[in-house]
């Protein structure tokens, strides 16, 4: 008796020897959670006031939060396109928002993040807004995903005609549902309309059983959530009758699923194996009013190029690789995921494509400084704006005549985060030399347009 407990006591250390080199020697598990059109400034670790944000402030305490990170567009089908691409939307010919009416979407030509870790053996997952086209050539499971549960576009399209849609009445209502949109398991409609008061925390379970089910391999799981994005809608727990606390009760319940999938990768053992980043696709929609976020102390917010349109809150965590309790300055994007996962997995990068997202390996892990010096901000077709160290400059530009300049901002960020002191005149030469980086940028970038995908 006491041989066959000795026996087995010995066999659970050898397996779990094992399963500790095991981990040890794979490359990390990579979590995305992609919030959005959550502003800058709505978490309280980025110094709101009174929205309760515990499981991100966690996140910014056991990591690193990121106070330079960008969205590459102020939009959500063009941001959601250079995240997993790493190219600026243009280069991937997806610079707008796709509607239901569109049957164009993200290229199977382009290699996503889920595609170039599939090199290495990684599961993958999409769960949540996908928005990069709803037709079979364009989902999820054709660009590397191994599954999709979620809407294929915004929360918001496919209005059911003579339907109430005043924001204040649904959230009220509760029940009301004025937009068709489906809810889609791989490229198969399962519900129609896709039930938006259950919606977060569905996804939620769906990424738990993911992360539960996938703990003995290298996994890839991409989470962008449909909201803050209007309508708001929240499970009753989280709900308050009031429609001016909309906003704050559907960031409690994504602030929520942030502590669910936290805990599923403690649980699943696989905590110091699972680097996971937080941020958001673009700002605010400041127009939605109370059902809308903030982007402060930036200005503007969604469908802008000023900084509260298209600086997001970044946060990373990874135990015992990026440093704890850290705010760090460097410039980074959501572009730059793309090489530094695959950097960070071993594997190379894809050679038919240009990537303009840098490798952060060494700067998230607090080794090195950001490869990133400047960063350019498109609206659509647009190059607006430029940035390089702490010197912004904003081109303002007639809408009918993209080509021409109509006037010039230059911003000293690190002194003036708001955009209020105009000092071009004061710095002439620096007004040149970043209007001809913007002016060769923009040339070399629109000579290398790649198709986006389209049904013939």
């Amino acid at each position: 008796m006491k041989e066959t407990i000795r026996f087995a006591a010995l066999a659970a250390i050898a397996c779990s020897f094992l399963t500790f080199v095991a981990n040890a020697e794979r490359p990390p598990n990579f979590v995305v959670i992609f919030a959005d059109d959550q502003g800058y400034g709505d978490m309280g670790c980025y110094g709101h006031p009174t929205l309760k944000t515990p499981n991100m402030d966690r996140l910014a305490k056991e990591g690193t939060r990121f106070t330079d990170f960008y969205s590459l567009a102020p939009i959500c089908s063009a941001s959601r396109a250079a995240l997993l691409t790493g190219s600026y939307p243009l280069r991937t010919g997806i610079t707008g928002v796709l509607f239901p009416r569109h049957q164009i979407g993200l290229n199977p030509d382009e290699t996503t993040i889920a595609e170039v870790l599939k090199q290495a053996n990684y599961a993958t997952a999409c769960i949540g807004k996908w928005h990069l086209g709803h037709l079979p050539p364009f989902l999820p499971t054709a660009h590397g995903f191994d599954s999709y549960y979620g809407l294929p576009y915004s929360n918001d399209m496919d209005p059911i005609q003579g339907e109430n849609r005043n924001l204040d009445r649904v959230w009220q209502s509760r029940t009301a549902l004025p937009w068709n949109v489906p809810l889609m398991r791989n490229e198969i409609i399962v519900e129609r309309p896709a039930q938006q008061q259950t919606l977060t925390r569905r996804c939620t379970e769906e990424a738990v059983r993911f992360i539960r089910d996938h703990a003995n391999r290298p996994f890839f799981l991409y989470m962008p959530h449909t909201m803050p994005h209007v309508p708001l809608y929240v499970e009753d727990e989280f709900y308050d009758p009031d429609p001016q606390q909309a906003y704050a009760a559907t960031l409690a319940e994504i602030d929520w699923s942030v502590g669910q999938v936290l805990e599923a990768i403690e649980e699943a053992g696989v905590e110091e194996q699972t680097l996971v980043v937080y941020t958001s696709d673009n700002g605010p929609w400041l127009g939605k009013k109370h059902h809308g976020g903030s982007a402060l102390p930036l200005r503007s917010g969604k469908f802008s190029t000023y900084e509260g349109g298209m600086r997001v809150p970044c946060l990373m965590k990874w135990p015992g690789k990026i440093p704890a309790g850290k705010v760090s300055r460097e410039m980074g994007a959501t572009f730059d995921l793309l090489p530094t996962f695959a950097a960070l997995a071993g594997v190379e990068l894809p050679k038919e494509n240009i990537i303009d997202g840098k490798d952060l390996s060494k700067m998230i892990l607090g080794k090195k400084r950001s490869p990133r010096d400047r960063f350019f901000y498109y609206r659509g077709a647009r190059l607006e704006a430029v940035r390089r160290g702490p010197w912004k400059l904003h081109l303002r530009r007639p809408r009918n005549r993209p080509e021409e300049i109509r006037s010039i901002n230059l911003y000293h960020l690190p002194s003036d985060i708001g955009e209020q002191r105009d000092e071009a005149a004061l710095n002439p030469e620096i007004v040149k030399e970043l209007t001809q980086l913007a002016t060769a940028f923009d040339q070399e970038l629109k000579s290398s347009v790649r198709e986006v995908g389209s049904i013939d």
